[in-house]
């Protein structure tokens, strides 16, 4: 049963969490739920949590205090790029212009990890390497989003997860073995810093998914 859980939209969980705070009514400066509280009130797995809430975190939505929890943040300042997603993506001439823009975004990541040997050699590629190899069950979006995570910035991060959103009919489908080797070119050139064929390897692998 969790595992069928943990397996549930990353952003259909992020809605959960914030459904949740609403009708909780928990205010700025209070503190959430712990993970483990989280997990059976929304009934998934502790590490869909852990990862939603790691997200917000990043997002300024909440903050977490070592040793005593984690807490509502404040919300006034994070409404401008959820008025302009929402208006982009409405207009449906903007389509090439919303995938392109994600796109952008993701390329940019990249970039930002070839060039960290701190992000590069971050354990998190050479997992999703070894999940593609055994032809684990992978959404093409875990992928994306820790390489949005990982660059530590936040408005790019917003604003890519209201562009992922609407690109979620591919997005949230899992790997294919035609993706497999350009999936596993990029994340090795990305360990390697060799970024001309990370993002040989991410745009081939995104024209499979057009």
């Amino acid at each position: 049963m969790e595992q069928k859980h943990t397996k549930k939209m990353f952003l259909q969980i992020v809605k959960q969490l914030r459904d949740l705070i609403a009708v909780q009514n928990i205010q700025e400066g209070e503190k959430l739920p712990s993970e483990r509280v989280l997990s059976e009130q929304l009934n998934v797995g502790r590490s869909s949590v852990r990862e939603a809430l790691r997200s917000l975190e990043l997002l300024g939505l909440i903050e977490t205090r070592h040793g005593d929890g984690t807490y509502l943040a404040s919300m006034k300042h994070h409404h401008l790029v959820e008025i302009v997603g929402s208006f982009i993506l409405q207009d449906a001439s903007s389509v090439a212009d919303v995938h392109a823009t994600r796109e952008m975004h993701e390329k940019e990541a990249i970039k930002i990890i070839c060039q960290s040997e701190t992000l590069r050699k971050l354990p998190v590629w050479e997992s999703f390497f070894a999940e593609i190899e055994l032809e684990q069950s992978l959404q093409r979006e875990a992928i994306l989003r820790e390489c949005m995570i990982v660059t530590e910035n936040r408005l790019a991060f917003k604003i890519w997860l209201q562009l992922s959103a609407y690109s979620n009919s591919a997005l949230v489908n899992d790997i294919t073995k035609e993706e497999k080797s350009h999936l596993q070119i990029m994340l090795a050139s990305m360990q390697m810093g060799y970024l001309p064929e990370a993002i040989e390897a991410y745009e081939k692998w995104i024209e499979i998914l057009k």
